[in-house]
C-alpha cells in the first residue's frame, strides 16, 4: 500500500469515528429527535462518493415545533444579562478552539475541502463567537434633546425576535457562527436550517453550544432535504421576525418573496462574480500570491472567490505563467489526507457545471495553461485550471464558477477593465493589485462592489461589515453592523 493510501485510510478511520459521534437527529428545544415523518438525508463523502451516515430530515411539522421552542425561550433569553450572554458565547469560542482538529476533519469529510482549508474555517468560525461575546455588552443606544428643547429623544435597540437562519454547504461552520453569534448577542433565539449536503457540522455546533450553556430552545437546528417547503413554513410562523440567508441569488430571491409576504427583516448574502484586476505596475509576486488566496480559498467554492482575472496586456504573459505554475503545484486528493491542497467539489452537479464552463471557454478560443479536466476517478474532482485569452462572451465570465478555475482576460486601458468588471448583476467583492495606492483607491471607488481587497487576496474578517450590493445581497454580517441586523430601534419620547 502506498503512503498516500495509508494516509487516506487513516483519515477515513478517524473521520468515521467523528461522524459516528455526531448526533443525527433534529436539535429542538435542547434535545435530539427524529423527524416527525421519519425521513432522513444521506450524507455523502465527496472524495469517495460513499455514504458517511444519515441524519433526520425535518418536515413542515418539525419546522412549526422548532419555531415554537424558539418562541418559548425568547423572553427569558432576551432578558438575560448581556454579560451572561457574552460569557456563553466566549465559552463557545473556547470549545471550538479546543476542538479545531476534530471539527476541521468533520468538515473535510462531508464538504470535501482540504484539511488546511477546514482548519482555517474553524478558526474563522470560532472568531465570530469571540467577537460577538465582546459585542454583546456594547448594544448601546442614545439620548439627545429634541430640537424644540422640551423633551428628550431616547433610542434603544431591542432583539428583533425569533430568527430563521439559512446557511450554505461551502462554509458549514463559519456561515452558521456568523449568524448565530450576533443573533444570540442581541438577545434573539434562532432556528438554523443548514445545507442538506453538510448537516453534520451544524449538528456538532448545536451540541457544542448546549455544552457552552445556551439554554434549551435558544438554538434549534433543522437539517431538511425539502429545503424550500421547510423554509417557507418557518417564515410563515407568526413568531418569526427575521430571516438571514446565505446562498445563491436565485434561491435568495425566492426567500425574499416569502419574507415580503410577512414584512420580515431580511439579510441576504448572495452570489458573487468577483473581478481580480492586475494593473501594469503590480508586484507580480504579490499578485500571484493574492490570486491563489482569492481564487483557491476553499478550492474556489466561495462567494468571495476571484471569478474573472483582468490583467494588463503588458504583464499578462508573465502573470499567467506564474499563476499557472503555482496552480499546477497543488496536490489534489481527499480533503482529509495529509498534504492535500485541493479536495473534491461538493457534489456531482458542481463538477458538471465547472466542466461545462471550461469546455465553453475552450470552444470560444481560450487556452488552458494548466488543468482543464475532471480526472476519471471516484470523487468529484476537477483539476486546478488557468485559462488564458478568454473571450469576452464566454459563459464562465458571466457565472459564479464555484470551482478551481481561473479565467484570464487581457486589457489595454484601465477604464475598459473597470467597465468589464462592473458589467454584472453581482457586486460582492473585487480585488486590485497595483503599486500606486492613489490609483488603487480610485479604482476601488469605481468598482461596484460592497467590498474591495486592495493588494489583498482575503477580505473576510469577523470585525468587518461583510456584504454586497446589487444582486449580491442586503445588509451586512460581521462587525457591529452584524449585531444591529438582529435588533429593532425603539424611540421613546420623554421629558424630565
Amino acid at each position: 500500500m502506498s503512503t498516500e493510501q495509508v494516509v487516506r485510510t487513516e483519515g477515513i478511520g478517524r473521520g468515521a469515528r467523528l461522524v459516528d459521534a455526531v448526533p443525527t437527529g433534529l436539535f429542538v428545544a435542547g434535545g435530539w429527535r427524529e423527524a416527525s415523518d421519519g425521513a432522513t438525508i444521506d450524507v455523502i463523502d465527496p472524495a469517495t462518493e460513499a455514504t458517511l451516515t444519515s441524519v433526520a430530515s425535518a418536515s413542515e411539522a418539525d419546522a412549526v415545533v422548532a419555531v415554537g421552542a424558539a418562541e418559548a425561550s425568547l423572553g427569558e433569553w432576551g432578558r438575560t444579562a448581556p454579560r451572561r450572554r457574552s460569557e456563553i458565547l466566549r465559552r463557545a469560542f473556547d470549545l471550538m478552539t479546543e476542538r479545531i482538529d476534530d471539527l476541521a476533519l468533520l468538515i473535510s469529510m462531508e464538504n470535501g475541502k482540504a484539511l488546511a482549508d477546514s482548519v482555517a474555517e474553524v478558526r474563522y468560525a470560532a472568531e465570530f463567537f469571540r467577537w460577538y461575546a465582546e459585542e454583546a455588552v456594547r448594544l448601546s443606544g442614545s439620548i439627545q434633546p429634541a430640537p424644540s428643547g422640551d423633551y428628550r429623544i431616547v433610542v434603544e435597540h431591542q432583539p428583533v425576535g425569533v430568527a430563521v437562519l439559512v446557511t450554505p454547504w461551502n462554509f458549514p461552520a463559519a456561515m452558521a457562527t456568523r449568524k448565530i453569534g450576533p443573533a444570540l448577542a442581541a438577545g434573539c433565539t434562532v432556528v438554523l436550517k443548514p445545507a442538506s449536503d453538510t448537516p453534520l457540522t451544524a449538528l456538532a455546533l448545536a451540541g457544542l453550544l448546549r455544552e457552552a450553556g445556551v439554554p434549551d430552545g435558544v438554538v434549534n437546528v433543522l437539517p431538511a432535504h425539502r429545503s424550500g417547503a421547510v423554509v417557507r413554513t418557518l417564515l410563515d410562523q407568526p413568531a418569526v421576525r427575521k430571516v438571514s440567508f446565505t446562498g445563491s441569488t436565485e434561491v435568495g430571491i425566492s426567500v425574499l418573496h416569502a419574507a415580503a409576504d410577512r414584512v420580515l427583516s431580511s439579510s441576504m448574502e448572495l452570489g458573487g462574480n468577483a473581478p481580480f484586476l492586475v494593473l501594469a505596475d503590480a508586484d507580480l509576486d504579490a499578485a500571484v500570491a493574492g490570486a491563489m488566496a482569492a481564487k483557491m480559498r476553499n478550492g474556489g467554492e466561495a462567494c468571495t472567490a476571484a471569478n474573472r482575472f483582468y490583467v494588463h496586456e503588458s504583464v499578462a504573459d508573465e502573470f499567467g505563467a506564474r499563476f499557472a505554475a503555482a496552480m499546477a503545484k497543488l496536490r489534489v486528493g481527499p480533503g482529509y489526507a495529509d498534504g492535500v491542497d485541493l479536495g473534491p467539489l461538493v457534489n456531482a452537479a458542481a463538477r458538471t457545471k465547472v466542466h461545462q464552463l471550461v469546455q465553453d471557454a475552450l470552444a470560444r478560443g481560450a487556452r488552458a495553461r494548466t488543468g482543464g479536466r475532471a480526472p476519471e476517478a471516484a470523487g468529484y474532482y476537477f483539476e486546478p485550471t488557468v485559462l488564458d485569452d478568454v473571450a469576452g462572451d464566454a459563459e464562465i465570465l458571466g457565472q459564479e464558477i464555484f470551482g478551481p478555475v481561473a479565467p484570464i482576460v487581457r486589457f489595454t486601458h484601465l477604464d475598459e477593465a473597470i467597465e468589464s468588471a462592473n458589467a454584472t448583476e453581482f457586486g460582492l467583492v473585487s480585488y486590485i493589485y497595483t503599486a500606486d495606492l492613489a490609483e488603487g483607491m480610485r479604482t476601488a471607488e469605481a468598482l461596484q462592489t460592497g467590498m474591495v481587497g486592495l493588494n489583498r487576496g482575503v477580505v473576510s474578517d469577523p470585525s468587518a461589515p461583510f456584504g454586497g450590493i446589487k444582486h449580491s445581497g442586503l445588509g451586512r454580517e460581521g462587525g457591529h453592523d452584524g449585531m444591529l441586523e438582529y435588533t429593532e430601534r425603539k424611540y421613546i419620547a420623554t421629558s424630565w
